[in-house]
């Protein structure tokens, strides 16, 4: 896995998150680098530590060398199954609590560059969520017919309050007598995508959907989340994956997705006909470019797309698998795709598919339109950035944490 009493978190936010500083130069967690001071935050987890143990987290000044350890560094997060994302100057740690509530952790950081507390809470456990204008946007997704809806509410980054929250019934939203199961949030313009999966609820096939080779995307308007319309399209499976975004919004405002053949009929075994491709919206449209089909199983030939980084210029790093996989934990090769030309070449550098255990799940562009940054684990227990040439279709070793594997790459500017 990729892995909110809400009248208590809006207690606890208003109070508890009180103390943290405003910062007018926002980043989104894979923010320019050269734009201003920073570090970068790396969530890692201890190799040597018992079942259940949490990453720690550390910072960096420079991704392209140097050497890190886990033994007696780092801030411990409280609780497995952390996930991360930045604010303006705010680094939040969030807990999957597995259908539990789970904590939240605001850090900035202090005059000496190192993480600083802000605030800690409890909340419910969210499945998505995503900085949108001023707010960080997150959804409760209920997975079952006898719950139809699933909650929303969003965090105000300037005044630390909650600035609204509400209801969205996904068991009508898809249509077919299915639930709708969001796989992440993204702003576009000043409205919200929504790529969901089709999903039966119920039973021992939960995720099963009897639509294996269709996807859809709910379009949401901003602020109050009410429906605008819903994106259909048959030419693919479902958008992204589970916990997994599936859209990038590219320099002239064009929407990319991509969408792999993970669906399931019986919850057993991958049912859909569908290549693993990249589709496009254009800018301040609400349908799919009809025009536009990058059939990636073809151009690779026979794989398929487990995530993304996006470089910039229509560049991107394409996580790879040769099998069949619901997941990015099922990528082990890399390759680069340019959505403008509907290039694509094998990455070259990294180490072999054999060898990959983890790939980080949160990684670093600075979107210059040629490099990436991607933390990589292997077998023997080697976890190590790597630097990516999208010109080149290469990839050099960087900054080595030892005693670690690295689950997450995100940049923190410094507060002002």
């Amino acid at each position: 896995m990729k892995k909110l009493n809400l009248l208590f978190l809006s207690t606890a936010i208003a109070f508890g998150m009180a103390s943290c500083d405003k910062d007018d130069n926002p980043s989104t967690g894979g923010g320019d680098a050269g734009a201003g001071t920073g570090r970068f935050v790396i969530a890692a987890l201890p190799q040597s530590a018992a079942e259940g143990v949490a990453d720690y987290l550390f910072t960096a000044e420079d991704l392209e060398s140097g050497t890190l350890s886990t033994a007696g560094n780092g801030v411990e997060q409280d609780g497995t199954y952390r996930y991360y994302t930045t604010s303006k100057n705010l680094f939040f740690s969030m807990l999957y609590g597995q259908g539990n509530p789970g904590a939240v952790t605001i850090y900035k950081l202090d005059d000496q560059g190192k993480l600083s507390k802000q605030s800690n809470f409890q909340s419910e456990t969210v499945q998505a969520f995503a900085a949108v204008a001023d707010d960080i946007l997150m959804m409760k997704i209920s997975r079952r017919v006898t719950t139809e809806n699933s909650l929303w509410y969003k965090v105000n980054t300037e005044s630390l309050t909650i600035s609204g929250q509400g209801q969205i019934n996904t068991a009508q939203l898809s249509g077919n007598g299915e639930m709708a199961h969001f796989s992440w949030l993204k702003q576009v313009g000043n409205k919200v995508f929504a790529p969901f999966f089709s999903i039966k609820g119920s039973g021992d096939a939960l995720f099963a959907t009897a639509y294996p080779d269709s996807s859809w995307i709910a379009v949401f308007n901003y602020p109050d989340m009410s429906l605008n319309t819903i994106i259909r399209d048959n030419r693919s499976s479902f958008i992204g994956a589970y916990f997994n975004d599936g859209l990038e919004v590219v320099e002239n405002g064009d929407v990319y997705a991509w969408s792999s053949p993970f669906a399931t009929s019986d919850g057993a075994s991958f049912n859909s006909t569908k290549p693993s491709a990249i589709m496009r919206i254009k800018s301040g449209e609400l349908a799919w470019d009809q025009s536009y089909f990058f059939d990636v199983s073809d151009a690779s030939g026979g794989s398929y797309i487990c995530d993304k980084l996006y470089l910039g210029d229509g560049n991107f790093i394409l996580f790879m698998s040769d099998k069949q996989n619901a997941y990015a934990s099922g990528a082990n090769k890399f390759a680069v795709a340019n959505v403008n030309t509907k290039s694509f070449k094998w990455v070259t550098g990294t180490p072999g598919a054999e060898d990959i255990t983890v790939i980080a799940m949160n990684n670093y562009a600075p979107k210059d339109g040629k490099t990436g940054f991607i933390g990589i684990t292997t077998t023997d227990g080697k976890s190590v950035v790597y630097k990516f040439d999208a010109g080149t279709a290469t990839a050099t070793s960087g900054l080595v944490l030892t005693g670690g594997t690295i689950n997450s790459i995100n940049w923190l500017p410094s507060a002002e």
